[in-house]
């Protein structure tokens, strides 16, 4: 299940059920976990492991250095964890000293053809990034997240578990969980309804359009809406998203349209 025209270098450490194919590279440092696959071209640097079960495609690239200019070669690490999908031309860098040197990537994420994960990103699990979307430095995603493709994500921001981002945006600031943004620059135009009813009872569903009316369409200050939802609410989603938007450092891009109209 290993072609002996792959190279891999030693020290390289391969599980069990494990399929490097024909021009594939794993580096000395790297791990790979039991059953992944590694197609045809795919390479594997620096200190990667690739958890239980993944699949590279062909021409992914993952584990070089970090596109950071103040990297100045610093131990770090490329985090994978189990049963993610990661299509061809994808590239997907380590940690640097300033962001604690890994970048971590949770369980069961697709990433469709050329996505970049630049370093120190912390990513979920269960996120779907289509083609060419692209994380900067420092950016974190919940669970259940999914980025449009052409999508570029500035660096520092924050996106929360359900979030998704249409297509074709251009993301500067946090998006919080349970909502939907689109554009350039994203803003917020409600919540994410289709993926919420795949997740969520009607009744959470329901707490939750109350709770986003409350917080972007009532025309109140925005932290004092947030932290009178979280004191005051016991359902567990409102008060994610109160806690989210008062713990925001890039702030939340919405329009109040009561304002607006106002």
């Amino acid at each position: 299940m290993i072609s002996d025209r792959a190279s891999i270098e030693p020290g390289a450490k391969i599980g069990k059920n494990v399929t490097i194919e024909e021009g594939a590279y794993i580096s000395s440092d790297a791990v790979i976990e039991d059953g992944c696959v590694i197609m045809r071209g795919a390479a594997v640097y620096g200190r990667t492991v690739l958890g239980e079960g993944c699949k590279i495609f062909p021409y992914a690239v993952i584990g070089t250095q970090p596109q950071d200019l103040k990297f100045k070669g610093e131990k770090s690490e490329l985090i994978i964890g189990k049963r993610n999908t990661i299509r061809e031309f994808c590239l997907f860098n380590p940690g640097t000293e300033g962001g604690g040197g890994r970048t971590i990537i949770g369980d069961g994420n697709f990433f469709m053809g050329y996505v970049h994960v630049a370093h120190d990103c912390i990513i979920g699990n269960n996120c779907i990034l289509a083609n060419g979307a692209t994380l900067a430095g420092h950016v974190e995603l919940g669970d259940y997240v999914v980025i449009g493709g052409m999508t570029p994500i500035h660096q520092f921001v924050k996106i929360g578990d359900y979030a998704m981002i249409a297509g074709a945006s251009a993301v500067s600031q946090d998006i919080p969980p349970y909502c939907l943004a689109e554009g350039n620059r994203a803003v917020l135009k409600g919540l994410n309804l289709v993926g919420l009813r795949r997740k969520l009872g009607r009744d959470v569903l329901e707490r939750l359009k109350r709770a986003y009316k409350e917080l972007f369409l009532s025309g109140r200050p925005l932290m004092e809406a947030a932290r009178e939802l979280y004191d005051g609410s016991e359902e567990e989603h409102v008060k994610n998203l109160a806690a989210f938007v008062l713990n925001t450092k890039r702030g939340i891009p919405f329009r109040n349209r009561q304002k607006e109209n106002g």
